[in-house]
């Protein structure tokens, strides 16, 4: 038997099952797979899904709405829990931006990440796209006189709403996405299951918010849609890549003021 109190030090045993920290390529890759999930899950739902039979009135058997929201709730739930240990699991630039500005992710990561993202997000509307290809004679081409699901205000808006409308929604929409995503993350404060109240929080606000923009809240995923949406589509991307951006930004500096203080007193 080893004593227990050895007079010299005693080197540490290797193990080899111990975890190790993923790899910068590793992290990425997973930001990128996560966001094409992502991305691939929600425009295909609203490409393919969401009415069907095409151009039906009464729309038998497409998911509407309500699908679209689920679909990209699934999504981010099953991309959580799949890529999550091992990136994060951000699949979005806002909420990358949000987590710097509240101290939970390292500055120096966020263009890396975001650059995953926006790759991965356009690879799945690529692949929407190459179905397309060998769709019903005239789909692809409709569905990108349509916009191809892209975010936009006015003649791109499902219910007609303006540019002012679509500012505030992304503005505050995602602030508020970031900060549940920052509650319920939090390391002594919250859930073991985050994944599904971010994925059910997303699913939420795509309810409330596709009649007014088609819903953004994620800048990867307006970049994807709007470079097959057509020349309105990328003239009016700008509006979700700044706002979505500003919303989490602040909602991270008001997370880290309001509530990571230190007790005092």
């Amino acid at each position: 038997m080893s004593d227990p109190k050895p007079e010299k030090p005693v080197a540490p045993t290797a193990l080899d099952h111990t975890p190790v920290a993923a790899s910068l390529g590793a992290t990425l890759v997973a930001e990128a797979f996560g966001t094409l999930l992502l991305v691939l899950g929600v425009i295909s739902t609203a490409l393919f899904a969401a009415d069907f039979p095409a151009g039906s009135d009464t729309n038998p058997l497409g998911v509407g709405f309500l699908g679209v929201s689920l679909a990209v709730g699934l999504t981010v739930v099953a991309g959580a829990y799949a890529f999550g240990p091992i990136s994060g699991g951000h699949f979005n630039p806002a909420v990358t931006i949000g987590l710097a500005a509240a101290g939970r992710f390292p500055w120096r990561g966020v263009l890396p990440y975001i650059g995953a993202q926006v790759v991965g997000g356009l690879v799945a509307t690529t692949c929407i796209v190459l179905i397309g290809l060998f769709g019903p004679d005239g789909w692809l081409s409709k569905a990108q006189d349509g916009g191809f699901a892209s975010n936009g205000w006015g003649k791109l808006s499902p219910g007609g709403f303006g540019i002012g409308a679509a500012m505030i929604v992304e503005l505050l929409f995602t602030g508020l996405f970031v900060i549940v995503i920052l509650g319920v993350t939090h390391a002594s404060r919250g859930t073991r299951f985050a994944g599904l109240a971010i994925g059910l929080t997303l699913t939420l606000i795509h309810l409330a918010t596709i009649p007014i923009d088609n819903t953004s809240v994620n800048p990867a995923r307006s970049i994807a849609t709007a470079v097959y949406g057509g020349v309105d589509a990328l003239s009016q991307l700008w509006v979700f890549i700044v706002f979505p951006i500003l919303g989490a930004l602040l909602a991270g500096l008001a997370y880290r003021a309001l509530f990571d203080g230190t007790k005092t007193g």
